[in-house]
């Protein structure tokens, strides 16, 4: 199975649901109890930017059983997730201590997700539930204490609320919003590219929605910021939830209305435009120069390969 048959047009990762989140049972503390003793109880153990996985001979498995976990060193704090047909599902953390234990074992490794759902070792079906295990996790660890007193707060509603003892503040988990954008003109698609990427790979454009700012304007100031376009006509295409630390990726579409490219060097290594033909290319990763769009994983690959509306998995005539 290839990336595009994992992330078929309109499907990147992250996206596919499997739980039903059953918010309804996350106050009932005793019910939380019960069902970590559930038989089918199961569990993502999250490290910073990977996941705890069981090795096996079909190959490594993310979602343990409550026991597993454990076993491995992931710390006794549940959150729950949700519900996977009838048995719950729930993220739990591990300290860098038990992490280094787990490398003197022969059945458990520590795997970095993004790697591992871009080559399809993690089905794309769990993805979302991952996220969301990643993400709360995350959180948890960076909110330990108050931000209105500074009082240690307690793990509340299953995880998905911390309560300060002290001053009763309620705290809540936070999701940032990020606009990524496909910008033409004309038969033309602006790409850039950042330091960290891998080399020759391009990418859409993207940015942070700043306090009190609509999409549409976040669309147009982020893109004018990066490369000096101005651009009109901003429409909303889909979104990606984003567990890096916990964004949501805002898909969107504007059209340019001047061409000349002015990088922001700060921001971009370098920002161009692609044609048709090369866009094509570089989504296949069958450009001579060497050149690579966004793996299908990501929603970047497919607001360009929407803009092309093509079949990815034939190859390109001409070539």
């Amino acid at each position: 199975m290839t990336a595009f048959d994992s992330f078929p047009l309109g499907q990147p990762g992250f996206v596919t649901h499997i739980l039903d989140r059953a918010a309804h049972l996350r106050g009932d503390d005793a019910g939380l109890l019960a069902l970590e003793g559930h038989r089918d109880a199961r569990a993502y153990v999250v490290y910073r930017d990977s996941l705890v996985v069981k090795r096996e001979a079909a190959g490594p498995r993310a979602l343990l059983s409550l026991d597993e976990a454990l076993t491995f060193g992931a710390n006794p704090g549940t959150i729950f997730l949700g519900l996977r047909e009838g048995a719950p599902v729930f993220g739990m953390g591990i300290s860098p201590p038990a992490v280094e234990k787990l490398s003197t074992r022969d059945d458990a490794a520590v795997t970095e997700l993004r790697g591992m759902a871009m080559q399809g070792v993690v089905p794309a079906n769990q993805l979302s539930a991952i996220a969301m295990a990643k993400s709360m996790v995350n959180w948890h660890q960076r909110h330990g204490y108050c931000a209105n007193c500074g009082t240690r707060t307690a793990m509340k509603e299953g995880g998905w609320k911390r309560e300060c003892p002290n001053c009763k503040a309620e705290h809540f988990p936070r999701t940032d919003p990020v606009v990524i954008m496909l910008v033409a003109a004309g038969d033309k698609v602006l790409l850039g590219r950042q330091k960290h990427f891998p080399p020759g790979m391009y990418s859409c454009l993207a940015g942070f929605v700043e306090a009190a700012e609509t999409i549409e304007d976040a669309v147009r100031r982020e893109i004018f910021e990066e490369a000096g376009i101005r651009c009109t006509d901003v429409n909303y295409y889909m979104t990606q939830p984003w567990p890096y630390p916990s964004s949501l990726m805002i898909g969107c579409t504007a059209r340019a209305t001047n061409e000349d490219v002015v990088v922001d060097r700060s921001e971009l290594e370098d920002a161009r435009w692609f044609d048709r033909h090369e866009a094509t290319l570089m989504l296949k990763r069958q450009h001579p120069d060497g050149l690579a769009g966004p793996h299908p994983f990501a929603i970047a690959h497919h607001l360009v390969g929407r803009w092309l509306q093509i079949d990815l998995s034939k190859p390109v005539a001409g070539t």
